[in-house]
């Protein structure tokens, strides 16, 4: 079991596999961004799954791949198969942008991957075009039928509330993901970066109490390791998840870490400190150092992160992170 310096469980790792996107959502990434990872620099997927392994071993069970767009990264499935057969990981699961999901559904099911996540911030074209800055909702919606035809065993659809977003948009939402069987999530925007500050930020709570009367919902709990609070229909046929970082911010039950693409482990979304795992072990450290490392890191991982008492903090924006 891997305990922080609280006494909280780290049993979930987000492992970005590439800072790249073939998006450019206004809240994520500035239009004429350049400042990517040199590819000489990112985990090969020996080193991934070698640290993987290691921290499977010392109680990690949930491995979510991530990015940037991770459907990006050559080769996924293959990765994800690799990392599906450690003992001790329980969860595979990945968040995507949807934009080639139909092409790489059935391998990503195949080789092990369990649950989905997808970003989908409107069901309007028009809208989706001008927060992501492509068109893209077809090929996003054509990606999510071919997932639902997979039989993955949980699809999220995860919506970033922005200033401007009325309420039929969120209704609009939430009939779409009853039709489909998917399950919602609504989330504040974070200040990484100044793309993610100059996105404005939405109070998820008046939504969260207006879904709550309209639909009849209740508390409830739904099956993952992230830090959403869920609402649920009385029949357990919907659910619809809140992300509140900053309006009922989640730290106290803080359960991950997260890997970016070059080997750095981020202890905390909102803070700097960090763990720098290529360097150690592309200096020939062993399994032993590896464990030794992310021990001591764990013994640093802050109690809370301050996005709002110093929004300007975080200057790496969330696709070089790991999102």
């Amino acid at each position: 079991m891997l305990l922080d310096s609280a006494g909280r469980r780290i049993e979930y790792l987000r492992l970005s596999v590439t800072d790249r996107c073939d998006l450019r959502c206004t809240y994520c990434l500035p239009e004429d961004f350049k400042g990517y990872e040199t590819p000489a620099h990112w985990l090969d997927f020996d080193e991934i799954e070698r640290l993987v392994a290691v921290f499977a071993r010392l109680g990690v069970r949930r491995v979510r791949l991530t990015g940037g767009e991770p459907l990006l990264r050559r080769g996924l499935p293959e990765l994800a198969g690799r990392l599906a057969a450690l003992p001790g990981v329980e969860d595979l699961s990945l968040s995507t942008n949807g934009t080639r999901l139909a092409r790489y559904a059935a391998a990503l099911r195949r080789n092990g991957v369990a649950r989905l996540n997808v970003s989908l911030d409107s069901l309007d074209a028009a809208r989706v075009e001008a927060i992501s800055r492509r068109d893209v909702l077809a090929q996003v919606l054509a990606g999510l039928d071919a997932a639902r035809a997979e039989g993955f065993t949980q699809i999220k659809i995860n919506m970033v509330a922005m200033p401007g977003v009325g309420e039929d948009e969120v209704d609009a939402m939430v009939d779409y993901c009853m039709g489909k069987g998917f399950i919602l999530r609504l989330i504040e925007t974070m200040p990484m970066g100044d793309s993610g500050r100059g996105a404005g930020h939405v109070d998820l709570r008046p939504i969260q109490a207006r879904l709550r009367a309209r639909f009849g919902l209740i508390d409830g709990l739904v099956a993952g390791g992230g830090p959403a609070r869920y609402l649920v229909s009385p029949d357990g046929r919907f659910q619809v998840g809140f992300i509140t970082p900053l309006s009922q911010h989640f730290c106290e039950t803080c359960n991950r870490v997260r890997l970016s693409v070059d080997g750095i482990l981020y202890l905390c979304l909102g803070q700097e400190d960090t763990v720098d795992f290529r360097s150690l072990l592309r200096a020939g450290g062993s399994d032993a150092d590896i464990e030794a490392a992310l021990v001591a890191g764990l013994e640093r991982k802050p109690l809370r992160h301050e996005f709002r008492e110093r929004p300007g903090k975080v200057v790496r924006i969330m696709s070089s992170t790991g999102g």
